[in-house]
């Protein structure tokens, strides 16, 4: 199919941005409507067959202005308490915005109440909310922090990346195989595909990729046709800028951008001019813009937007009220994203932004450093002790340090002194030390371990005791649907092993190589074994729907 023109025709374009009011200010947490919005083939792809009007012939202009718009200047950010604010005084509103687009993070709470008996799912954007916006895309890399955060995350939520750049480029940039991708603004998609949705839809195909370690993948690429057309364009691309230094044209393929950031602003209107002169001959093309980057994708009805909601049918997670999906995205087009998420109140968008905009969003962040991190809550029952432990610690240190072998460790709320590499002889002198020390802290005592003495708060806390804290926190206690399983190996395990045979409410397994007594019911001889125990547990018991614990 020949898709270009050889009639010059004005290019389709979206129109500048505007400022809209929100459609409706959040006010609290909204909760799932009954009916969610129903999912078909016809609602995926629509092709315009048709030339699109003719367009002002000052368009080019018009994106000029867009492109000064959408790259406000950086300013300076002064740490407040809550949140960060510019130090702009014409950045006045970021407060008043905040207020409207309240912290995700200072919300944490509400958030996850709400989320409560959800399957949530997480989508996310790459540059800007993964990576930071830096002047060369090639450099835009993700920490080893974020990558951790976001395999985490995939453990217990579907997750699924969603970057304008090339579904390729974004694997090898993310490099997590547990992960859904979607390239090229959502229209390059791989991930797992239901057959419903095959069956209903001719654009997904099984391929083979050499980037993850399976043979075959799943892929759903609504452009598919358009691939011949982007390269050809983006060659023109290249050849039209190639001697406006700071230009980068990149091919993500099923779009072409151009980035501008590195440009003199002088020379943007040239590189406007030369887009939109270049877009004359390929009427089924279209312009966007986003952060200091234009770029030239097919004209189709499909967005990151779409993208969600064929994930979601894809997931079997559409049309239910007991899901929650999150979108987490920085620029103009996780827009559609979050139009999703408000749209019959399915879940919640996270603007990550230093500076007030509109948005669709619920929520907002500051910073990509910000998408990593979580408020957790925190169970100390020993807290004020933390001053007299690490007092302890210095003591025992400077007391031991002539005796070779000894290792004392803090460990926050509890000293250890290791004597495993002592010689034996030593032994009556570290006891002695570790006593005399103890005198002056009536507060504390004195137990032990393998080879371990461990200086402790004197208060009526175990490990049995943080198992019930635990079940409690986790919704799982006075349950009869619930069996707990405790896996130790020391004398200080003991206590949770009693926990678990008090009332049979689960089992205790001990990992010993030799006998001892023990408040445990089962046994492994080491380590390896218990690897093994846990695959089988795993294999055994995961896929019967009826022991995944519903909470």
């Amino acid at each position: 199919m020949d898709l270009k023109s050889n009639h010059a025709s004005p290019v389709l374009t979206d129109p500048a941005p505007i400022n809209k009011s929100r459609l409706g200010i959040h006010s609290g947490l909204l909760p799932y409507t009954q009916q969610g919005a129903s999912f078909s083939s016809s609602k995926y792809v629509t092709i315009p067959r048709k030339k699109p009007a003719k367009l002002d012939d000052v368009r080019s202009n018009g994106w000029l202005d867009a492109m000064k718009a959408s790259s406000p200047p950086r300013k300076k950010l002064i740490k407040d308490v809550n949140f960060e604010v510019v130090s702009d005084d014409a950045d006045v509103a970021y407060r008043p915005w905040m207020l409207k687009y309240p912290s995700a993070l200072n919300t944490f709470e509400q958030i996850t109440n709400y989320a409560k008996n959800k399957k949530i799912a997480i989508f996310l954007d790459y540059d800007g909310t993964l990576s930071p916006i830096v002047d060369d895309p090639d450099r835009a890399l993700m920490s080893n922090d974020m990558r951790s955060a976001v395999r985490n995350a995939a453990k217990y939520f579907p997750t699924a990346i969603i970057s304008g750049r090339s579904r390729d480029k974004v694997y090898e940039l993310v490099g997590l195989t547990e992960l859904c991708y979607a390239g090229s603004h959502g229209m390059d998609i791989m991930g797992p595909l239901s057959q419903q949705v095959s069956d209903d839809h001719p654009n997904c195909v099984i391929s083979t990729d050499q980037q993850v370690k399976v043979k075959e993948v799943n892929l759903f690429q609504p452009a598919r046709e358009f691939l011949p057309l982007i390269d050809e364009v983006f060659r023109t691309l290249v050849e039209n800028t190639k001697g406006i230094a700071g230009v980068k044209v990149e091919n993500h393929k099923f779009c072409a951008s151009v980035h501008y950031r590195n440009v003199d602003e002088k020379n943007w209107p040239i590189i406007a001019q030369s887009v939109h002169d270049i877009l004359k001959d390929y009427p089924r093309l279209r312009l966007t813009h986003g952060r200091k980057v234009l770029e030239v994708r097919p004209a189709i009805d499909w967005n990151k937007g779409k993208a969600v909601e064929f994930l979601l049918e894809s997931l079997g997670l559409s049309n239910r009220n007991d899901v929650l999906p999150i979108y987490i995205g920085d620029d103009r087009t996780d827009e559609d994203a979050f139009k999703v998420m408000q749209a019959f109140c399915r879940g919640y968008g996270i603007l990550v932004s230093s500076v007030p905009k509109e948005t669709n969003a619920f929520y907002s962040l500051t910073n990509p450093e910000q998408v990593k991190v979580k408020e957790v809550n925190l169970f100390q029952p020993a807290r004020e002790f933390l001053p007299l432990i690490d007092e302890v610690f210095r003591t025992l240190v400077e007391n031991t340090k002539g005796i070779a072998g000894v290792k004392v460790e803090n460990h926050k709320f509890c000293a250890s002194v290791h004597y495993r590499n002592v010689d034996e002889k030593n032994w009556p002198i570290i006891a002695q030390s570790v006593h005399d020390i103890l005198k002056d802290y009536p507060r504390l005592r004195l137990t032990h371990g393998r080879k371990v003495l461990e200086v402790r708060p004197a208060i009526d806390w175990n490990k049995g005791k943080a198992v019930e804290f635990l079940l409690e926190s986790l919704g799982l206690s006075n349950r009869n649907d619930v069996l707990p399983i405790y896996i130790g190996d020391d004398r200080t395990d003991e206590d949770a092993f009693k926990v678990l045979r008090e009332g049979n409410r689960g089992y205790g397994i001990l990992v010993s190589s030799v006998p001892k007594e023990t408040n445990a019911f089962y046994s492994l001889t080491n380590p390896e074994q218990l690897a093994a125990a846990l695959d089988y547990l795993i294999l055994d018991l995961l896929p019967s729907p009826d022991t995944l614990i519903k909470r």
